[in-house]
């Protein structure tokens, strides 16, 4: 396999859709010509009353309608005044369903790009993965489990799956929108591939992990379209505050005639309609579906695949933070820079021992201390090693913390963690000197993780392994400790090491020579004391943490395990996603919370154009409550409406798109959102009522 030394010439991208143009970060519009056809006709499919009567708010004010239509019909209301309020209120229900429609037929144009991606996909199975000669062409459709097929470089990977064996260079630019290619090598965290995805560059065979209509592009299919969305608890909550706000309305409006009666005074029916349009939040009431689509789709366009609306709203109430340091603190890529021999140990005999011991690493960490321990000493006596005959190699395990290789003259050298070294050498009867703690301690305090090698009972010296914090970083916690929100760095590294990178890297606590049931053990304690915890993970021994958080957030290079057990998956495979997850999460609850201050802190305003409409002409002292001096009775009514209607439109836009994120505290911002959006939505309707209503007087005459 020589794949890592070729460089594939043509990185073309052969697919193009619409899904990576909003996965790239660049801001997609808000709606295309078509996408606005097909948000115009569904906003008149949801006058279905099945559809309908899924919004309690909206629903009231659909049966309104009706209301109005029916009264007008009979002649119990003048035609002009009827026809015009039945019109509003139809308009106002049409807008909330366009809200809805647009939010959906962004992710159903996302869809049909994807489809297009696996349409036509043809596989080549084999029995075994070192018979590639004997491969037979069968549809994708065909596969099944556990299949093993052979895809070469211009083929399309047919459905998702791992390698078992080869490496490849792919495109996956049809699910991430980026046209970098990426390695997906066999035997390590990154073997998982995607069907649909472009092998560029090598051979692979690939074990077949899903069933065809149940991949990871169809799941996301399905979720771009919305028909696996949840309500979140929060929009349940605030369902039930709507509802309960809209059911006791309606019993005061419904309350009206009757007192109204007893002072011989009459109600029109018409204006009580109006009246009850009015004071329920119609305008959270039609943009609250919409709200919760666009957060998956703010979501997806951070690159970033929710699995439910709910994943995405939990980000955004996350407590504590859980990072891994390599990959996400740091760089990732640590290489091994120096080889630390003992006292009266040759360096050729470490160099052969790391060499011998790495060979079958396939980590980043092995590959460099392998090439790091064939360099050619200055004097130049120190010849390549090869692989001996018949030894047997120990793959890295997270649980012992090491890797080796035992050789056929009955030598054990081993590679890892200084503890698990330690307590291997003192169980085979061997001695550890005093001097490797002091030479752990000083690549420790530089920051760099050292790796002890150990022949049999003897301890041979230490490896570095150099890693750097990544730039900006340090900021980035900053402004997520000013959220309320506490990151924990979990590392296999020793004390030292992690206490050098947690101080750099300014997270507020670290977990040193951590194993798999140390990350779930933190994150249930964290649970225990009410907190909300997010965990990043890729390899199949993160899965159990990865499922126990309340956002696990798995690489799309990862192991099928750990993109099984996350609830959230990242296409773009970097774990410092998690800090932008979180940022999104918050604006989904800010853009619902302001939406909602807005709503209820605009219905004050419209109360002042219709409660005089009511009951001046009967009551003269109710007007004083005309402090708009609005021109007449019938246009106060019009013009309250027509601004409950338009306010629906005007807001998809920062629905869709979302309230600006700034990090801050909970009071600063319950202090912002009353400030702008509660003022905002008292104010506003003053000023926009009265223009309507000037309008009205002058083209009506009235």
């Amino acid at each position: 396999m020589n794949g890592m030394e070729r460089k594939p010439e043509n990185f073309i991208m052969n697919v193009k859709t619409t899904l990576p143009q909003v996965a790239s970060g660049r801001q997609a519009v808000l709606l295309d010509a078509a996408g606005f056809k097909a948000a115009l006709r569904a906003s008149f499919f949801k006058l279905a009353p099945q559809h309908a009567f899924k919004n309690p708010v909206m629903a009231v004010v659909w049966f309104g309608t009706l209301w109005c239509a029916v009264l007008t019909l009979l002649g119990a209301t003048p035609d002009g005044m009827g026809w015009a309020v039945t019109a509003l209120l139809l308009v106002t229900v049409l807008f909330a369903n366009f809200a809805e429609a647009v939010a959906e037929a962004r992710g159903r144009g996302q869809a049909a790009s994807l489809r297009r991606v696996r349409q036509g996909l043809v596989a080549r199975r084999v029995d075994r993965a070192d018979a590639i000669s004997g491969a037979q062409n069968i549809p994708a459709a065909e596969l099944v489990t556990n299949d093993l097929v052979v895809v070469s470089a211009g083929e399309m990977v047919p459905v998702d799956g791992e390698i078992v064996h080869g490496l490849a260079t792919l495109n996956e630019s049809a699910v991430t929108g980026e046209s970098a290619p990426v390695l997906r090598e066999a035997g390590t965290d990154r073997s998982g591939v995607i069907g649909g995805t472009k092998v560029l560059s090598d051979e692979i065979v690939v074990r077949i992990t899903a069933l065809p209509g149940h991949s990871f592009l169809d799941r996301m299919i399905a979720l771009v379209e919305g028909a696996n969305r949840q309500k979140t608890p929060n929009e349940v909550a605030l369902g039930l505050l709507l509802l309960t706000m809209t059911a006791t309305f309606l019993i005061v409006v419904v309350s009206l005639p009757f007192i109204a009666s007893f002072v011989g005074i009459t109600l029109d029916p018409l204006l009580l309609v109006a009246l009850l349009v009015c004071l329920i939040p119609t305008t959270i009431g039609g943009l609250l579906p919409a709200i919760g689509i666009a957060g998956m789709n703010r979501a997806l366009a951070a690159n970033v695949l929710a699995k439910s609306g709910k994943a995405v709203e939990a980000a955004g109430d996350v407590d504590v933070l859980l990072l891994d340091k390599t990959g996400t603190i740091t760089h990732g890529d640590r290489q091994a820079t120096v080889l630390h021999a003992l006292a009266g140990v040759d360096l050729s005999t470490l160099r052969e021992a790391a060499l011998l011991a790495s060979l079958a690493d396939p980590t980043p960490e092995g590959k460099s201390i392998v090439k790091l321990a064939r360099r050619v000493n200055r004097e130049g006596t120190l010849a390549p090693l090869e692989e001996p005959v018949g030894a047997r190699f120990i793959a890295f395990s997270a649980a012992t913390r090491m890797s080796g290789v035992d050789l056929p003259d009955g030598r054990s050298i081993r590679k890892g963690a200084m503890d698990a070294i330690v307590r291997r050498v003192q169980e085979a009867g061997g001695n550890v000197p005093v001097e490797l703690q002091v030479r752990v301690e000083q690549v420790a305090r530089k920051g760099a993780t050292p790796l002890v090698i150990a022949d049999g009972r003897h301890v041979l010296g230490v490896v570095e392994l150099a890693d750097v914090v990544k730039h900006g970083i340090k900021e980035k916690f900053a402004q997520l400790r000013a959220m309320g929100i506490r990151t924990v760095m979990i590392t296999g590294d020793n004390p030292l090491t992690a206490a050098a990178i947690a101080a750099e890297a300014g997270v507020d606590d670290y977990i040193a020579e951590a194993r798999p049931e140390d990350k779930l053990a933190r994150i249930r304690a964290e649970q225990a004391g009410g907190r909300l915890v997010a965990m990043v993970g890729d390899g199949s021994n993160d899965a159990p943490a990865l499922a126990q958080a309340d956002v696990g957030l798995a690489m799309n290079s990862g192991t099928q395990a750990a993109k099984e057990a996350g609830n959230m998956v990242d296409l773009d495979s970097d774990p410092a996603k998690l800090l932008q997850v979180v940022e999104v999460g918050k604006q989904q609850l800010i853009t619902r919370g302001a939406l909602t201050t807005f709503s209820l802190a605009n219905d004050v305003s419209k109360y002042f154009a219709i409660l005089p409409a009511l009951f001046a002409g009967a009551i003269p002292s109710m007007a004083a409550l005309n402090v708009m001096q609005l021109s007449s009775p019938a246009n106060a009514v019009i013009a309250a409406l027509i601004f409950n209607a338009l306010i629906i439109p005007l807001l998809i836009p920062l629905a869709l798109r979302g309230v600006r994120f700034r990090p801050m505290g909970a009071t600063a911002l319950l202090r912002r959102n009353m400030l702008v959006y509660g003022l905002g939505g008292v104010i506003l309707p003053f000023p926009a009522i009265k223009l309507i209503d000037m309008l009205l007087a002058a083209t009506v005459g009235v």
